[in-house]
Order: C-alpha cells, then sequence, then structure tokens
C-alpha cells in the first residue's frame, strides 16, 4: 500500500547521505526507520498501559502471560 510521505530538506539530505553511505535505497531504509519506530512505539505504549493498571486489576495468570513467564 502506497504513502506519501513529505520530509523536511535536512532530514531528507540525511536520508539520501545514509543511503549513499549504506547502498540501502531510501525506501529500504524509510520501512526499516517506521518498522522499528512502530515496533519500539508498540512497546512504549503497552508499558505504559500496563504501568496504569493496579496489581488488582489482573489475575495471576494475566500477570504471568504478559510478564511472558506464562502459558
Amino acid at each position: 500500500m502506497p504513502h506519501f510521505l513529505r520530509f523536511s530538506q535536512e532530514l531528507e539530505t540525511r536520508l539520501e547521505r545514509l543511503a549513499e553511505r549504506t547502498g540501502f535505497s531510501k525506501a529500504e531504509l524509510i520501512e526499516r526507520l517506521v518498522r522499528d519506530g512502530v515496533g519500539q512505539l508498540e512497546s512504549e505504549l503497552m508499558f505504559e498501559e500496563t504501568s496504569h493498571r493496579k496489581p488488582s486489576d489482573l489475575s495471576i495468570d494475566q500477570l504471568l502471560r504478559e510478564s511472558g513467564l506464562g502459558i
């Protein structure tokens, strides 16, 4: 699904330089940035979401599942 993105001149220049230095296309770099950024954002938002809960709001089973220790 194509998307149209506008970047500042500074960011465009930085992407062009990085593309030249690494041999990756700008499209590949942008896709990687978005993928990694979305992963980081998901982690941050999930952490924020769970940090606002009171421990009594969750069962022990749910706590273990969310921590990765449960089944």
